[in-house]
């Protein structure tokens, strides 16, 4: 609701001033644009905390101390206003290991994710251990 609120004042003021107070879907469309805030509702911090993920760490996990000094964020900023909302949205996911992007933020984010890497998420028991493994040859 705060941010609701805030990017309702946001808008407000936009058709104010540019549209003498009448607010049409088509302005709110052009003040959200203006602010960044596209179609599903993420802002330019969103988005951020996502192609972090994503790009940085190949959709993780990803430990919040290593997502908050990749984007410049505080811990507590990530934890207390971006993520409820990507996590209600279905855009990320919490994990004992860590923060990671779901299939829903790949594809907002118009990427795809690398063949390995999804294996990796999918069953990560299916890659052998250290100790799976043959020992080298001399």
């Amino acid at each position: 609701p705060r941010i609701a609120n805030r990017l309702l004042r946001r808008v407000r003021d936009f058709a104010q001033v540019r549209h003498g107070g009448k607010i049409t879907a088509q302005v709110a469309d052009q003040a959200l644009s203006m602010l960044d805030v596209d179609k599903q509702g993420l802002d330019l911090m969103d988005r951020s905390l996502l192609e972090a993920i994503t790009r940085k760490f190949a959709g993780g996990p990803v430990g919040l101390d290593n997502l908050a000094a990749a984007i410049g964020e505080e811990r507590d900023t990530i934890e207390d206003v971006i993520e409820p909302f990507l996590i209600q949205q279905g855009y990320l996911q919490r994990t004992p290991r860590g923060r990671m992007a779901t299939e829903l933020a790949w594809q907002h984010l118009g990427l795809e994710r690398a063949a390995s890497n999804q294996a990796a998420i999918v069953n990560p028991i299916s890659s052998p251990s250290l100790f799976d493994q043959d020992p080298p040859k001399p």
